[in-house]
């Protein structure tokens, strides 16, 4: 048990078997859309493997990876795009692959991506299994698999990457495991600028573990001030007890003896001159009342012999106990941030424009936060005419579901850390001034938001539950090839 009330973690072999339904699944999802845009692209005379590896981002990430920082792109109406904008951890994995095997930079990154996806299904299996049980889990996976962006999971980009990293932090705050939960989202920051999402919701767990520690400090003190309290009044009641016995005992002995003095003198006087007084009995009861209900000299009646004392209640840490998860939740805090922080910070050094120089970068790329101003004028120019008018109804529907499955996750009561993970990475999404073709593929790591939905397939029969999932696996397949070959994802 740790200071997060999460049950026991089951051992890691098991835990795979656990998982093994979720990740055929998921496979299974991610095949029939490879074989769709494999298909959709052949037809179409393109090449399935180079929409997956060799544009938008991936190339801009291959270039990181092969040739290093400061590569940047002056377009003509002004604007900067470095690739400084793109953070180290997928490159540098691609550069690691590329440099053990015979693949290429992109090769690596595909392959990168593959298996981050298969790690994201299997974390984000643990931490739906963890809320909510095994078959949630399953199909929170699944539903993660079929969203209609799902083909970016297959893509070398940096989603995958960093929801496997942000899914597998979420799980180690959810157990306890604090100095991994930190590492992990130290690594995350690392990946995307949305490494602000772990950051915080680890922060967020360690500091109400700390007020709830705090909290049940003071319910222990409070408690034992109250044992003690009742144990001084127990004495003073006991000493009271033993001293109104005792005086009742006193009492009892001078009546008992004047009652023997009263009796002899009238013995004496009987012998004196009243023989016909021999053959009555003179007898005085005994006014020392017996202790009642059986309790011996010394005890008030009905109270127990010996006051039990109370100890701490069940489950209460001990100090050693609580000093050391104390100190790994520290160490965990400390750890998160580190990613993000340490690239933010060397990207103003090599830039020369101080701490805020990554939001330079970012602003070259017209990026940006404005509390989502320029996407809510961007979604109101599309109702000024009728064709663009449903894209603009399709834009408000969407983001009212998005916006709606947050309040039902605030309403279902998820863990504090997937509601704070959730509501950062969305808001990032909706509230930044970045080109508005890619919120839907920003929005894939907010998979706790899926969670409401998982729920309700879960309550159906599995028969009718796979086929709706095989339906929307299907519509999606479609989509993502449709989309790839199109315009595709910026």
């Amino acid at each position: 048990m740790n200071d997060l009330d999460a049950p026991a973690v089951p051992a890691r072999s098991g835990a795979l078997r656990r998982a093994a339904p979720a990740l055929l699944g998921y496979a299974a999802v991610r095949a029939l859309g490879l074989v769709v845009l494999a298909l959709w692209s052949g037809a179409r005379g393109k090449d399935a493997y180079t929409l997956l590896t060799a544009r938008w981002d991936s190339l801009w990430y291959t270039r990181v990876a092969e040739l290093g920082y400061g590569y940047e792109v002056r377009l003509p109406n002004g604007d900067v795009h470095s690739n400084l904008a793109f953070f180290p951890l997928l490159p540098w994995l691609e550069r690691l692959v590329a440099a053990v095997s015979p693949l290429s930079y992109a090769d690596g990154g595909f392959v990168v991506s593959v298996l981050a996806s298969l790690a994201a299904a299997w974390g984000i299996f643990a931490v739906a299994d963890h809320v909510y049980g095994r078959r949630a889990g399953v199909c929170a996976v699944l539903l993660w698999a079929v969203l209609p962006v799902g083909i970016v999971q297959s893509m070398a980009y940096s989603e995958s990457l960093f929801t496997a990293l942000a899914a597998w932090s979420l799980y180690a705050v959810l157990t306890g495991r604090w100095v991994t939960a930190g590492v992990l989202a130290g690594l995350a920051g690392l990946t995307r600028p949305v490494g602000l999402a772990v950051v915080a919701a680890v922060w967020a767990a360690g500091i109400v573990a700390f007020l709830r520690e705090r909290a049940f400090a003071r319910g222990h003190v409070s408690t034992r001030e109250h044992v003690s309290t009742r144990e001084h009044v127990s004495t003073r009641e006991r000493a009271s007890t033993r001293e109104h016995v005792s005086t009742r005992e006193h009492v009892s002995t001078r009546e008992h003896v004047s009652t023997r003095e009263r009796a002899s003198t009238r013995e004496h006087v009987s012998a004196r001159g009243h023989a016909s007084a021999r053959d009555r009995t003179s007898f005085a009861r005994d006014r020392s009342a017996a202790p009642e209900d059986g309790a011996r000299a010394g005890e008030r009646a009905g109270a127990p012999a010996n006051t039990r004392r109370v100890g701490a209640p069940e489950g209460a840490p001990h100090a050693t106990d609580t000093s050391g998860v104390r100190l790994r939740r520290v160490l965990g805090m400390l750890l998160a941030p580190l990613g993000a922080a340490g690239y933010v910070l060397w990207v103003g050094h090599r830039t020369g424009d101080g701490p805020l120089g990554y939001l330079d970068v970012q602003a070259g790329w017209r990026n940006g936060f404005d509390g989502g101003y320029a996407f809510a004028r961007f979604v109101a120019a599309m109702f000024t005419s009728f064709p663009s008018a449903l894209a603009g109804l399709g834009l408000v529907a969407g983001v009212g579901l998005v916006v709606w499955l947050y309040v039902v996750c605030v309403r279902q009561r998820q863990p504090l850390p997937l509601l704070v993970y959730a509501g950062v990475v969305t808001a990032l999404a909706l509230c930044a001034s970045s080109y508005f073709g890619s919120k839907p593929r920003l929005l894939l790591p907010a998979f706790p938001l899926l969670l409401p939905l998982a729920l309700a397939l879960a309550r159906l029969r599995t028969p009718r539950s796979a086929l709706v999932v095989g339906a929307v696996a299907a519509a999606s397949a479609v989509y993502g090839a449709f989309w790839l070959n199109g315009s595709g994802p910026p």
